[in-house]
């Protein structure tokens, strides 16, 4: 894909990796709507702010109308409430997979007919690790994307006729807010943005931006004796 040619739609990118993605975007010659709840806090020269949240259909709707030239589309927006399985509300756990699944179904929904009509594109949805290996105090987050690869899945092969690639990013952790009290060695965004853009330029399915995530991947393989190998 020519990144210079294309119109992105950068959802969450007031901050974070989202911030670095458009950024990345933009260096590369592409038009950048960065999508946030309150484009207001969109400091990013360049970049169209746009208002945007995924977990609401009717601002989904307006977003894909206000942006109607998109030919690239980034899954970015997320959520973090460290909410575990069994012990934490509910409302927690749905949270995740409304902003991780529903979301990012829903976004994809809305801007796929567009870059189709728009004679084809791609579609990068931001994964994890965990998405393929989970942990108890994360067990929601790392259920939503698990959803969220079966999803990226499911939309890859039913958008392929239409001329869209749908790619999966996936990466361990990255030094942004969402995991500033984290203890561990954390990517620094604008390098994963980089690896990331390189990706869709390159036409990739699946991109593995770190040591965490081909680890993960690896492991699947194994089956549960190596992906958990505290198990008695």
């Amino acid at each position: 894909m020519d990144i210079s040619t294309s119109t992105a739609l950068v959802t969450g990118a007031n901050r974070g990796f989202g911030k670095a993605l458009a950024t990345e975007l933009l260096k590369r010659g592409a038009t950048v709507y960065a999508g946030a709840r309150n484009p207001d806090q969109v400091d990013l020269p360049g970049a169209k702010p746009i208002a945007l949240d995924i977990t609401d259909a009717a601002s989904v709707t307006a977003a894909a109308q206000a942006a109607g030239d998109v030919t690239l589309l980034v899954n970015n927006a997320g959520s973090s409430t460290n909410a575990d399985l069994l012990s934490a509300g509910l409302e927690d756990i749905r949270l995740e997979m409304e902003t991780h699944y529903f979301g990012t179904l829903s976004v994809a929904r809305a801007f796929a007919p567009r870059i189709a009509a728009n004679g084809g594109g791609a579609i990068l949805n931001i994964l994890s690790g965990l998405s393929w290996v989970s942990f108890p105090e994360l067990g929601a987050y790392s259920a939503a994307k698990s959803a969220e690869w079966s999803l990226t899945n499911a939309l890859r092969l039913q958008l392929a006729d239409q001329g869209i690639r749908v790619t999966g990013l996936h990466v361990g952790y990255m030094d942004t807010d969402m995991v500033k009290e984290v203890d561990a060695v954390k990517s620094a965004p604008a390098d994963i943005a980089r690896i990331a853009v390189d990706g869709i330029a390159a036409g990739a399915y699946e991109i593995l931006a770190d040591n965490a995530a081909r680890q993960a991947q690896a492991a699947l393989a194994g089956g549960v004796s190596v992906l958990y190998p505290q198990l008695p």
